[in-house]
């Protein structure tokens, strides 16, 4: 469909293992369009955060292809993978991943330097302001709460203004209330930018509030329809 940001195709990812191989995603057939917010959803183990490394070219099928944006990822090298991320994707991790040395607003700046951006350092005050962090632009990351410490991930996530933006359990190391404050700054920002957004989560909660939700379940992904529990294995 021309409107697709995302389509994946008989995706598949087996590593070695010392019983042999080991099937983690099985013949992965993904369509995503431009704008949605998606929810991957499952048990530990079924392959979730392996499928969302393999979408955002963070890692590399053992068949199958993925076309990100109109660029097919299949038989592209490490160096023309980085240019799709640099232009296209950003991500946000469970573990924030920021630059300890760092303080928050040279967090945020970071990729837009790399990028060439001319006024980073504007556009990065001015999301640390939308995130609520105008007061904490001079801290490191140390000297944040993990919500604080995520709110610097989110904004940072969004200074390149990317077409897509993937989550790996953005609100997993928090406790629900910043959880709740986190979603709803992400979801917020996402809107305003016209953003795709697809993330991982095991919180239903969060997942609800995407307009689709997919179940992963052994390596395979299937549409939920009705709301539905994540049971673990």
């Amino acid at each position: 469909m021309e409107n697709n940001i995302i389509s994946s195709i008989n995706l598949e990812k087996t590593v070695q293992t010392q019983e042999g191989d080991l099937t983690i995603l099985g013949g992965i057939n993904l369509e995503v369009k431009s704008g949605e917010t998606v929810a991957i959803i499952g048990p530990s183990g079924s392959g979730k955060s392996t499928l969302l490394g393999l979408l955002a070219a963070m890692d590399t099928p053992t068949s199958g292809d993925i076309i990100l944006d109109g660029v097919s990822l299949a038989g592209l090298d490490e160096e023309a993978k980085a240019r799709v991320r640099k232009n296209k994707l950003s991500f946000i991790f469970q573990s924030f991943l920021l630059v300890d040395t760092l303080s928050a607003l040279e967090n945020v700046m970071l990729p837009a330097e790399l990028a060439g951006v001319k006024d980073a350092r504007a556009q990065a005050q001015s999301l640390l302001d939308k995130v609520g962090l105008s007061h904490r632009v001079n801290h490191l990351p140390k000297q944040l709460s993990g919500g604080e410490q995520q709110r610097v991930a989110i904004a940072r996530a969004f200074i390149c203004q990317p077409k897509v933006l993937f989550a790996d359990e953005p609100t997993g190391n928090l406790d629900a209330n910043n959880g709740d404050k986190i979603a709803d700054m992400l979801f917020a920002m996402n809107q305003d930018s016209h953003t795709t957004l697809v993330l991982v989560t095991h919180d239903e909660k969060l997942a609800r509030r995407c307009q689709r939700q997919l179940l992963m379940q052994e390596g395979r992904l299937t549409e939920v329809t009705e709301p539905a529990q994540i049971v673990e294995a």
